[in-house]
């Protein structure tokens, strides 16, 4: 397409592309499945934490550990995560393969359009599916409201949004694939090889560190995991916006039937060096806030502003596997925190050439050392009330003036009972998608207007 050539008006691409949406199968397949998926996982949920309220209601100490946020809201998107990722990319394969089937594709080109027009029109659809399909998980939502649960916006919407960048890398992801592949069958097997193998890597690094560790943090599923802890993080946010971004751009290369081979892969060339460069430098934004209530994945902000103000290296020298329990609360607890808070932290995990099926490699094992101002000094504790002080005795500061308390969360407990919901969940809403799946077909049969 030349430059001097008009552009075609966007309307009529998108409404084309919306008709074909909901006029299509996938979507109210998608529907149909999510909707019980959505129920049973919150319908466990409920159960499950009204069992944990029960002593906690006469206990303020458990009470405070009772969060909605964990116990409700995590696990019911688990069923909607669990179908973006395996239902969400026959969406998007079908808004690309049944056009390269049809010819349909080999028109829309030689139409006065970008091909960044095409593709974003097309993307917009699949947002726009993505929201539809976020129906049974709002029903989740007040269906616990109705009960009398609470939720925290701010919680709430930290882990929509990483749903979101979720699944739109997903899409991204699928779309790649219809435009390398000639069928839908050969671009949905790619896609679920790429979404799936995630998950192998995330078996893979269980019980082994090194490189399976370094591939397992490169996964799909990790993307997730600070937005459920309630963390927003600038880094996640903008490298999954960034790579979301360099698949489309692949795919908008790759659509087209015209372009040689070489031409195509040296525009693909161009899009992985960029995106890889980009989000380099998103990781390197070291903004990472802690939108839960309590700020229970932060330090006291006493602490965080004096650890703040500690400008040398620190290096944390852990001996244990990457196995063991207490490696992943001292991660959580300690080591993540040290590294928001402080400007340079390295994190070494020593592990132990042996291990015993005792847990024991050696006569350090389970030792942490911390090396700060050319000093060291090692505990055995996985604690940051013992760890803190160790860093400002190297770094040659007191301990830090205790600040104001932090919120006082007394935490949410309630028993309830949602074994009612399956009516709405396994009938009522999946018939009113199947009345709304007849509509759209009925629909598809009216002459629409054309470009």
């Amino acid at each position: 397409m030349r430059s001097h050539e008009p552009r075609a008006p966007v309307a009529p691409l998108l409404r084309k592309e919306m008709r074909e949406l909901v006029t299509g199968n996938s979507l109210w397949v998608l529907m149909l499945l999510l909707s019980p998926l959505v129920g049973y996982s919150f319908i466990q949920a409920v159960t499950l934490y009204a069992e944990a309220s029960r002593p906690a209601l006469s206990l303020p100490e458990l009470a405070r550990q009772l969060s909605p946020f964990d116990g409700i809201l995590v696990p019911t998107l688990g069923g909607f995560y669990l179908a973006i990722t395996l239902l969400f990319p026959f969406i998007a394969i079908r808004l690309i393969a049944a056009e390269k089937a049809s010819g349909g594709l080999k028109l829309l080109v030689q139409l006065p359009y970008r091909l960044s027009d095409l593709v974003a029109a097309k993307f917009a659809a699949l947002i726009t599916a993505w929201l539809i399909a976020l129906i049974p998980v709002l029903s989740a939502l007040v269906w616990w409201q109705l009960l009398g649960g609470h939720l925290d916006m701010r919680e709430t919407a930290t882990l929509m949004l990483g749903h979101l960048l979720y699944a739109l890398l997903i899409g991204a992801i699928s779309f790649l694939a219809a435009a390398l592949t000639e069928g839908g069958a050969t671009a949905a097997i790619l896609a679920l090889a790429v979404t799936i193998g995630s998950w192998v890597l995330d078996f893979a690094a269980l019980d082994r560190g090194g490189v399976s560790s370094l591939l397992a943090a490169m996964s799909l599923t990790s993307l997730l995991k600070p937005f459920e802890q309630g963390l927003l993080s600038v880094p996640a946010v903008l490298g999954m916006l960034i790579a979301a971004a360099g698949f489309l751009g692949l795919a908008a290369i790759w659509l087209p039937p015209g372009p040689t081979l070489g031409r195509k892969l040296m525009g693909s060339a161009v899009i992985v060096v960029a995106a890889g460069i980009l989000i380099g430098g998103a990781a390197q934004a070291r903004t990472v806030l802690d939108v839960t209530p309590d700020r229970r994945n932060s330090f006291p902000l006493a602490d965080e502003k004096l650890l703040g103000q500690l400008q040398e290296r620190l290096l944390v020298t852990v001996h244990m596997a990457s196995s063991d329990p207490r490696l992943v609360d001292l991660d959580r607890k300690v080591l993540a925190r040290l590294k928001r808070a402080m400007p340079w932290v390295t994190i070494r995990i020593a592990e132990p050439s042996q291990t015993s099926p005792f847990g024991a490699g050696g006569d350090d094992y389970g030792e942490i050392e911390l090396s700060y101002h050319g000093k060291s000094a090692t505990t055995r504790s996985t604690g940051a009330g013992e760890i803190l002080p160790i860093l400002y005795e190297l770094a040659g500061v007191g301990l830090p003036a205790p600040g104001a308390p932090g919120p006082d969360e007394p935490g949410h407990p309630l028993v309830a009972d949602a074994s009612n919901a399956a009516v709405w969940f396994y009938g009522v809403q999946p018939l009113v998608f199947v009345g709304m799946w007849w509509l759209a077909a009925a629909n598809r049969r009216i002459p629409w207007r054309r470009f």
